[in-house]
């Protein structure tokens, strides 16, 4: 399953790599997010995230399938695949950008901005990110957090489930990469 989920994604996220690209690969990269209202906290964990950084451009994808995506309730589980992000008509989200002004061959913990597109729900929308980028004993570890508003992507909420909702959402990310290899 995840030699197909890998083949997918290198072949759908359309970032373009040289034949001679530096690459870094994670097929487990984690992306979770928290939703908090008086009435109710919804969270979900996604660990089947698979991002790929090219250092001889600072480009990077990220493929996110959206049934993979854990709560706590299965029935917030459906909701959010039926009712919400409708996994069967937009299974996936993606996210297409740049790391700005990065050196991947610094030993030291650097904090730069990541432009780029993030698509959602058949929406893209720019977006620049914050991110902790930490060289781990040779590994990169990419981290951060941002906010989304969800009207921003035409996910329709039920007026009568409304209240339980945030109009922001928190999303968390973290990716440990791996040497790609052809």
């Amino acid at each position: 399953m995840n030699k197909s989920i890998l083949f997918i994604a290198l072949f759908v996220v359309p970032v373009c790599w040289s034949q001679t690209a530096n690459r870094v690969i994670t097929k487990q990269g984690q992306v979770s997010f928290f939703s908090h209202t008086s009435v109710e906290d919804i969270e979900a964990v996604n660990n089947q995230v698979l991002s790929v950084i090219d250092f001889s451009t600072s480009e990077m994808a990220v493929s996110i399938l959206m049934r993979a995506f854990v709560f706590k309730k299965a029935l917030m589980q459906e909701h959010f695949n039926e009712s919400y992000i409708e996994s069967d008509i937009y299974p996936k989200s993606t996210f297409e950008g740049k790391i700005m002004d990065f050196d991947p061959s610094l030993p030291d913990n650097q904090t730069k901005l990541v432009k780029g597109t993030i698509n959602i729900h058949g929406v893209s929308k720019e977006l620049d990110i914050k991110t902790k980028i930490e060289n781990v004993q040779g590994t990169i570890v990419l981290s951060g957090t941002f906010d989304l508003r969800v009207a921003d992507f035409k996910i329709k909420i039920p007026p009568i489930v409304a209240g339980n909702i945030s109009k922001t959402i928190e999303v968390s990310f973290r990716f440990e990469y791996q040497p790609y290899e052809n």
